[in-house]
């Protein structure tokens, strides 16, 4: 299932600055913290990758229940 999200546009005198706003149920199926900095990266002009620190997602694989 995906999440329709719109992009915001701000203007200002000398610049504009966008925004994506995450919906709450993906920031909180990712696990995402507080504060967290992640990197964008755009791989083509149909798709923008959000990547994690490595180091985080693999403290987070270990906190998951062990499946059969």
């Amino acid at each position: 299932m995906g999440y329709p999200t719109k992009m915001q546009l701000i203007n200002r005198k000398a610049s504009q600055q966008w925004y994506v706003n995450m919906p709450a149920a993906v920031a909180e199926a990712m696990e995402f913290q507080k504060g967290e900095v992640v990197e964008w990266i755009v791989d083509d002009q149909q798709h923008l990758v959000l990547k994690r620190d490595s180091d985080l997602v693999a403290s987070l694989k270990k906190k998951l229940p062990k499946t059969r």
